[in-house]
């Protein structure tokens, strides 16, 4: 497929445009053969708790974190019971550490007095609780439950999205929104992991490396 550029990609019929996401997820799955989630887990509230905590920080910094935060607050229970400052000690690492300690303290009492200390598996159950988002929702459900109801929209999947010329917003939600009708409902969340890999490796924030993209045939926003 010959190079694409904004002018064209505005103009891109909606056939068109699914095609060139179907191709840029393949050329992207060839080039991130072992994708997953970058966050550790073993369990959906370990999964819950991780993905709050990997607000306004790195996953690598949060995996660092969570296997004492686990050792010692191994379930729901532990957490609603657990003291601020133990819970403050213990994410002090991931920053606003104030703020999510509360937010786990407070996740943790609605899990025990709305689910039994179990974690929800369902959109509904999951946005009402404390804290949560469609995005950290769909990274549950998505990854601890095998459920692909969306897209999880991290900085990553926004910035490549709007590079990609898949979306032109900027809620996250409405991007979202234009990623269900363009991807396909068995790729919801493989592609949001696809995006992130190459979020974090080629299409940089600040300086994306276009000239070692694998795609940038495809990108109208690429500089080659």
């Amino acid at each position: 497929m010959p190079g694409i550029t904004p002018g064209e990609a505005r103009r891109e019929s909606k056939r068109a445009k699914k095609a060139r996401v179907v191709e840029i997820l393949r050329v992207l799955r060839e080039t991130y053969p072992t994708t997953r989630l970058a966050l550790d887990f073993r369990s959906p509230l370990e999964l819950l708790v991780a993905t709050v905590l990997a607000a306004q920080c790195t996953d690598k910094k949060v995996n660092e974190v969570t296997p004492e935060l686990f050792r010692r607050l191994p379930t729901a229970r532990a957490l609603a019971e657990a003291s601020l400052p133990e819970l403050e000690e213990l994410v002090k690492q991931t920053g606003f550490y104030r703020n999510k300690a509360k937010a786990l303290q407070n996740l943790g009492r609605a899990l025990v007095a709305e689910h039994g200390g179990e974690v929800p598996a369902t959109m509904e159950e999951l946005v009402r609780l404390p804290g949560v988002g469609r995005k950290t929702a769909n990274v549950v459900l998505g990854n601890a439950f095998g459920k692909a109801v969306g897209v999880a929209v991290d900085t990553h999947v926004q910035r490549l999205s709007r590079r990609f010329f898949w979306t032109t917003e900027t809620d996250p939600e409405k991007i979202e929104r234009d990623l269900m009708d363009l991807v396909p409902p068995e790729d919801w969340t493989r592609a949001a992991h696809l995006l992130q890999d190459h979020g974090r490796a080629v299409c940089l924030a600040k300086k994306p490396a276009c000239g070692r993209c694998g795609v940038n045939a495809l990108c109208p926003s690429a500089e080659v």
